[in-house]
């Protein structure tokens, strides 16, 4: 039998710029670009922030673990 607290847990993170656009922004982005990674949750407790290729907008941005 598996443990229900392991260590290793799938999180998903999400593109810090894509989701901070306000409604009213006339800009291409029309979605948000979203990474599934796993971390560790004992040597990472806190929120996981790595820098990725966002597609919405074709550069590199900061994208910020999800809340579960």
């Amino acid at each position: 039998m598996t443990k229900s607290k392991d260590a290793r847990v799938t999180t998903a993170l999400a593109c810090t710029i894509c989701t901070c656009k306000e409604a009213g922004d006339k800009s291409k982005s029309t979605g948000t670009s979203r990474y599934t990674t796993r971390k560790n949750r004992r040597n990472t407790p806190t929120r996981l922030e790595l820098k990725k290729f966002c597609v919405c907008c074709h550069k590199h941005t900061y994208h910020k673990e999800l809340k579960k």
